[in-house]
């Protein structure tokens, strides 16, 4: 299961029934769940913690130092839940002191070819990075995230639950739950509808909180159209995860239709 040429520190912690490709280096420093195939030519280094049954394909860097000119070999970490597809030149920073320490990735997500996960990032369960999606520091990616090709994350930036973010999109502000954002700089342009559809939200459901968005976003004045909300869509647990994204300290002004 582990080819010869493949270089493993002894202090490296393998589990069993992992697989480990050709020239593929593992630190000592490192964990690998069960089940988890590592192909050719990866690199995992650093304080590494991977679950089981995660794919990781060619060229991938995962744990190597952060891209931050502070970083100066400090102890920080990385950890990468279970079921993952990693593909070809992804790579995974972990945290730096500044920010936490730490980076985590969680469960069933897909980073496509030549994605990057920066230090001190937060990313849920089942998030997709399309190619080349650059994903910059202390960036907080909810679950069910969607990124298209080619776009890029700014530091800081919080990406709400289900959102949908086009291609080549630079995401400057934070993305609100369910929402669905494109441009050359991000610009809300309503409610990702059929990620609601297929995280099988009833139509009901659906329509009070397209209902409750248009009353949000009637204007620019979102504090005041926030405190005018009917309080009847208050009782809806959508509505009450977007109003409570809204309300949150953040280091970023919110993406709403009027963002430039």
């Amino acid at each position: 299961m582990i080819h010869k040429t493949a270089i493993i520190d002894v202090k490296a912690k393998v589990s069993d029934n992992v697989k480990v490709g050709a020239y593929s280096v593992i630190g000592p420093n490192s964990e690998i769940g069960e089940g988890t195939e590592i192909q050719s030519h990866v690199s995992i280094i650093g304080n590494t913690i991977i679950g089981k049954n995660n794919k990781i394909y060619p060229f991938a860097s995962i744990g190597n130092d952060p891209q931050d000119l502070k970083f100066n070999g400090e102890q920080t970490n990385l950890e990468i839940g279970d079921n993952n597809k990693i593909r070809e030149y992804v790579t995974i920073n972990p945290g730096t002191v500044g920010g936490g320490g730490i980076t985590k990735v969680g469960n069933n997500c897909l980073f496509m070819v030549s994605s990057h996960i920066a230090h001190d990032c937060m990313v849920g369960n089942n998030v997709i990075l399309a190619n080349n999606v650059a994903v910059a520091g202390h960036a907080l990616l909810q679950d069910s995230v969607i990124i298209g090709g080619n776009s890029a994350v700014q530091q800081f930036t919080r990406v709400g639950r289900s959102a949908m973010i086009g291609g080549m999109c630079g995401v400057d502000k934070d993305i609100i739950p369910y929402g669905m954002a494109n441009g050359n700089r991000s610009i809300l342009q309503g409610l990702n509808l059929i990620g609601l559809r297929r995280n099988n939200i009833p139509n009901k459901e659906i329509k009070i909180l397209s209902d409750a968005y248009k009353e949000i976003f009637k204007n620019e004045n979102l504090t005041e159209n926030l405190n005018n909300l009917n309080k009847d869509f208050t009782k809806n647990e959508l509505v009450m995860e977007v109003i409570n994204f809204l309300e949150k300290e953040k280091k970023r002004p919110i993406c709403t239709p009027f963002s430039k």
